[in-house]
Parts: structure tokens; sequence; C-alpha cells
């Protein structure tokens, strides 16, 4: 390629395997994440054409969507089906599998990263949406569907339509109190969840460089609910501190750091859309509708439909929410908090949540779900599990939990939540839940008040 290019762009070229006018073009696979909810069918398919897994080396499998949270036991029969379906599959080709229970296992975007497995340049892809979060290494991570997961395995190639891109500008310094989550839940209720489709995002900004990378994982992880192909972010010395000594960081060290040094976007490289968000003004952010989109300030109060471009959605969103515009956020009751998810179960998160909860008491049902097993030990050396355990929460076992009506841990009935994970969908807790997304410190200050709050409000 001439001339100055993005890092979207170097990645990609990279990868190409095979490029033809009028036809997506063929990526190689670096890392294939699998996990028992979308990949049967996909076995499936192998066994039924006679194929192998073409890399098991390049394949990582792990429990996390069906199981149960506060015991090893899956007595659900759908669940256990699919868990048992998974790992008769790893085993018949011969792929490293994380079972429930194990000390390695987890959510498989928290335990892609904490073993060194995702790398800046990379190109990753898994059965789930939220493939995204890797793209906080440099690397260009996105999900793929059934039918994509059969051909990777079979392959380890994919084949995608190249996207356009998209540079996001975050200016302004934040307040301490807004988190990577308020910063996407602010982008995306200015874009729409349509605003970045068909694009790839770079976020962009003294901002971003400043994110720990548990952060910029949160901010990568919410790009899919902004329409989004994918999100990354540059490595840095941030990225190569996080990676160093992991269990899969290169041996030869100094060689790799020293190529990642150079993905990133060359000066005067022109994005096909550039996005700039003021930080400085943010406060904390939490969604009054059924979408992440239909978010304003937990100082706000519930938008009259009418001021949207469509206010029949908006009308749909708060009959289903059971909300009345003009209502104030904080007057907002709360019958069950979730902490935890691929957006928000790491150990930065946790110690976050903790700090809100030390000394206090919860006033509602609280979950707090460790992303992995060594977030788990993490969390428990650090003593956060008794922080948790004395204020009422629950301390559970890792698993995308609540996130998802796909496990034990769903909502019964027309409850509202406060909920740190990434969607807030109609029926996507369970039949009627009704959620609210938040960052980990508003769900502990929420748990406390027994309604949407900040911090400063229980103080």
């Amino acid at each position: 390629m001439s001339g100055p290019v993005t890092l979207v762009d170097k990645v990609w070229t990279s990868h190409v395997v095979r490029s033809a006018q009028g036809e997506p073009d063929l990526l190689y696979v670096d890392m294939h994440l699998v996990h028992e909810a979308t990949s049967a069918q996909a076995f499936d398919g192998l066994g039924q054409r006679g194929r192998k897994v073409r890399r098991p080396d390049l394949t990582l499998a792990v429990e996390d969507h069906n199981v149960p949270t506060d015991t090893l036991l899956i007595r659900d029969p759908v669940s256990a089906l699919q868990v048992s379906t998974l790992r008769r599959n790893c085993a018949d080709h011969g792929i490293l599998l994380f079972e429930h229970g194990h000390r390695r296992q987890g959510i498989v975007h928290v335990v892609g990263p904490e073993l060194g497995l995702v790398q800046p340049g990379m190109t990753v892809v898994c059965g789930d949406s939220h493939t995204s979060t890797h793209g906080a290494f440099g690397a260009l991570a996105f999900g793929v569907g059934t039918s994509d997961v059969e051909h990777v395995l079979a392959t380890q190639t994919v084949a995608v339509q190249r996207p356009s891109t998209m540079a996001v500008e975050f200016t302004g310094m934040p307040a301490a109190s807004v988190t990577a989550k308020d910063l996407m839940l602010a982008l995306i209720a200015r874009i729409g969840t349509n605003g970045a489709r068909g694009h790839v995002i770079e976020y962009r900004g003294e901002v971003v460089s400043r994110l720990s990378m548990e952060s910029r994982m949160t901010l990568c992880n919410l790009s899919i609910e902004a329409g989004a192909r994918a999100g990354l972010i540059a490595p840095d010395d941030t990225t190569f501190a996080y990676l160093a000594g992991r269990p899969g960081a290169p041996e030869a060290w100094d060689d790799a750091v020293a190529h990642w040094r150079g993905l990133r976007s060359d000066p005067g490289a022109v994005f096909d859309r550039t996005v700039t968000l003021d930080c400085s003004e943010l406060s904390p952010y939490v969604t009054w509708g059924t979408n992440p989109g239909q978010a304003v300030p937990l100082s706000g109060r519930v938008p009259e439909p009418e001021s949207f471009v469509d206010p029949a959605s908006a009308r749909r969103a708060l009959e289903y929410m059971c909300l009345r515009p003009g209502t104030r956020m904080r007057d907002i009751e709360i019958d069950i908090v979730f902490i935890g998810s691929c957006t928000n179960g790491r150990l930065e998160d946790l110690r976050a949540a903790a700090d809100v909860l030390r000394g206090r008491r919860v006033t509602t049902r609280t979950l707090v779900v460790p992303g992995s097993m060594a977030v788990r030990a993490a969390a428990e050396a650090e003593g956060l599990h008794e922080v948790f355990r004395a204020a009422g929460a629950e301390w559970r076992l890792p698993g995308c939990s609540m996130c998802l009506g796909m496990n034990t841990d769903r909502v019964r009935g027309a409850l509202r939540t406060a909920s740190t994970s990434n969607r807030n969908f109609e029926g996507r807790q369970g039949t009627r839940a009704r959620t609210h997304l938040v960052s980990p410190a508003v769900a502990a200050a929420t748990a406390v008040a027994g309604r949407l709050a900040l911090p400063d409000d229980i103080s």
C-alpha cells in the first residue's frame, strides 16, 4: 500500500490469503476462541464432511455461557448437553479446553488476554460478537457466525468483506468518576447503535493512552454495540507491560516488542470517518431504554420520546422499561444488581465495586461474578471477596452469568436490574427483565441505595 496507512489496514493487509474483485477477502486467523454456545453445529459440520481441525494449536476452548456460577454441578439439561458436547468435540480434535472449575476457566474474552494469547497485530475470531474486546491489544478481533466457525476450524481462514475505517478521538480529560464504560455509553448515545456499521473503529487520543488494559478492553468490548465490526487501540508500553511474562508471551520478547511498536496508524493516514468526543464535561452514564444507545447521564432524566428521530421506538422502549418521561434517573428503584461479564468482570472492575461496598450493606440482591478463575483467585488474595460477602453480596464462580439469560442466573419476571454487562435488549437477562447498563462503581452504589446512584450519593 502506498501513502500513510491506518493500523486497521496494516493488520488486514498482512493477513489476506486471497483477494478477488467483488468477493470478500480471505483472512488468515491467528487465534480462534471457542465456547459451548456457538460451536456444536460447526463441529457437526466438520464430522459430516470427514474433516479435522486444521490448527488445534491455534484454538482455545472454554466453558462460559451455560455454566452455573453458584456450583460446579450443571443441573440444567440443555446446558449440560452443550457443555458435554464441547468436551467431546475438543477431545476428538485435540483442542485445549478449560472446563468449568479449572483454574484457567472463565469467560473467553477474559481468559484469552490474561494468558497472553492475544497479541498486537493478530487476527482473532470467535463465535461471539464481543470478540471485539481483544482489539485492546492492537489485534483485529471480531465475532463470526456458526458457519464461519466451521470454516475457521477446517481451514484457519475466514471470508470477510473489507471494512471501512473510523477514528474515534476522545479529547479533554474526563473526571475521575468517568470510566471506560461511560465513555462508550456516551459515544453510542451520540452516534447510535448503527453509527459505526460497516467500520472498524480505532480509539485514539490521550484519554485512551492513559487507560489501563482492563479499561481498554471495556472500550473495545462495546464497539459492537455501536454497530462496528470491531474496535482496536494501537499497542504501547501499557500493552507490552500487560503481556510481559504471561504464558503466551513470545520467547523472542525484544524482537516482538520492536515489531509491535510499528503497529500504529501512520501520521496523515486517512480514515473513512472521524468522530470526536469531548470527555471533559462527561459524567457517569446509565441506559434508560432497550439498547445501549438509549443512555443519559445518571444526573439526568428519562427523555421525552419526541426528542428522538424515531419517537415510536423510544415509546416502545419506555413501555417495556415501565418508565415515564421526565423521571429522574436517580429515582429509579432497582431489584437486582449484577457485577461481572466480559465487559466489566476483571480485577480492576471488582476493585472499583469493592471500594464502594467496603463497610456498607447492600439493600438489593447483588451478584458479583469474576470474569475468570484467575480473576477470582487474585480478588480473594486481596480480600475483595470478604468485602463483598460482608456487604451481603453473593460471591460467585466465573461465567457469563446474568449477562444473558442462557444459564441459571437469569432474571425471573419483570424485575429491574443494574448491570455492568453490555446489552440491555428486551429479554436479554430474562423474559421480562428490565436492564440498566452501568459501570461497576455505579452498580455497587446502586446496590447500597436500592436505586440508581453514584458513589457520592451514599457517602
